[in-house]
């Protein structure tokens, strides 16, 4: 033990980086069954039965399981869906409320312990989903406006003289046809793969310098990465549920904008 501690304390510290989200397959020649694909599959399950169970047997009191979901479908009602869709939220608040729930789910196993991994932060799951809306909002559009009508209201808005619509027409066709679905899967991703690289930073901080490196200094530095990984974990959980609610919030936006035309 005496010969090993030495050699510890020589080690140097590394900073995780990108290998945290590369993860080999659970199944012998199945690559895309990985433990991001598990906890997807798991997500979808957690809502279904969370779903059936909450409202398949309603009561005229909720209790248990029904109170949570009558809690959770009046949050995503009152919050996501009647702010952009008035009268329609209750067509599409099975959509809504399930994308909220497996996205949020999704999120939040970043801060289970013994999963430890926000599966959103692998850009194909939210890649998937805003493809999905996209595809959804593109048919709405061309169902509710006509095919010409969507693009037109899209890219000519009213009230502008005519020469200006060379700029302007390019401009809206990019960011509402391409850019917002871009950024909508990117926002997700982007922010849940960088809360789990901050958090992965300081617990290994924690752990190098308490349990690895053992100094006077370098405990100080080591209670700090502690408490700071304590910190960041409790904020992840806020940040964790704000993403489900923005992405399911701009899905409902971007569905108002098929069904009536934004100009």
């Amino acid at each position: 033990m005496s010969a090993v501690l030495p050699l510890l304390a020589a080690e140097e510290f590394q900073a995780p980086g990108l290998g945290l989200f590369e993860w080999p397959a659970l199944v012998a020649g199945q690559a895309w069954f990985n433990k991001p694909a598990l906890f997807a599959l798991i997500a979808a399950l957690i809502v279904l039965v969370f779903a059936y169970s909450a409202f398949s047997n309603p009561r005229l009191v909720p209790r248990g399981v029904q109170n949570l979901g009558e809690l959770a479908y009046e949050f995503v009602r009152e919050q996501v869906a009647r702010p952009f869709l008035g009268k329609d939220s209750d067509r599409w608040m099975p959509l809504l409320f399930t994308m909220f729930l497996f996205i949020w789910i999704m999120n939040l196993f970043g801060s289970v312990v013994f999963i430890q991994f926000p599966v959103m932060s692998r850009i194909g799951y939210p890649a998937i989903l805003a493809i999905g809306v996209w595809i959804m909002v593109t048919y709405l559009g061309m169902k509710h406006q006509g095919a010409l009508g969507y693009f037109k209201n899209m890219m000519f808005p009213p009230g502008l003289p005519k020469w200006m619509y060379v700029l302007v027409a390019p401009i809206e066709f990019a960011s509402t046809f391409i850019l917002r679905h871009v950024t909508h899967a990117v926002r997700l991703f982007a922010t849940m793969m960088a809360g789990h690289l901050i958090i992965a930073l300081f617990s290994e901080v924690g752990w190098h310098f308490l349990f690895v490196q053992l100094t006077p200094a370098g405990a100080v530095i080591g209670v700090m990465g502690v408490i700071m990984t304590i910190l960041l974990t409790a904020f992840e959980l806020f940040i964790q549920a704000l993403q489900a609610y923005v992405f399911a919030l701009l899905t409902a936006m971007f569905i108002n904008g098929a069904l009536h035309a934004e100009h």
